[in-house]
């Protein structure tokens, strides 16, 4: 099981750091991910880290602002966000899929969260 948390009312500009706790079994060897949906709008891939933390993924939009890191021996993914926009309000979810490859496609994890949300007063 996967649980998201660390969402909240945050003003442009400003930071949210995203927590997901992995509990169940051992994500250690599974490709994370962090995903996202705003209202009217598909869920979409933010970033995504290897089992390692080795290898990383950004979406554009998330570039220089968001840093995906992982803890394997607390069994926790984290997602960093700086200079926060608007356009960032979403629910972010995270998910897990054991696979060597960074997946950026929704529908290839098996395992989700049940999200939190983000929301980025301008």
């Amino acid at each position: 099981q996967l649980q998201a948390f660390g969402g909240g009312l945050v003003q442009a500009g400003g930071s949210l750091r995203l927590s997901c706790a992995a509990s169940g079994r051992t994500f250690s060897t599974y490709v994370m991910g962090w995903f996202r949906q705003a209202p009217g709008k598909e869920r979409e891939c933010v970033s995504v880290i290897s089992w390692s933390g080795g290898s990383t993924y950004y979406a554009d939009s998330v570039k220089g602002r968001f840093t995906i890191s992982r803890d394997n021996a607390k069994n926790m993914v984290y997602l960093q966000m700086n200079s926060l926009k608007s356009e960032d309000t979403a629910v972010y979810f995270c998910a897990a899929r054991s696979t060597a490859v960074l997946i950026t496609a929704p529908r290839e994890y098996d395992y989700w969260g049940q999200g939190t949300l983000v929301t980025v007063s301008s």
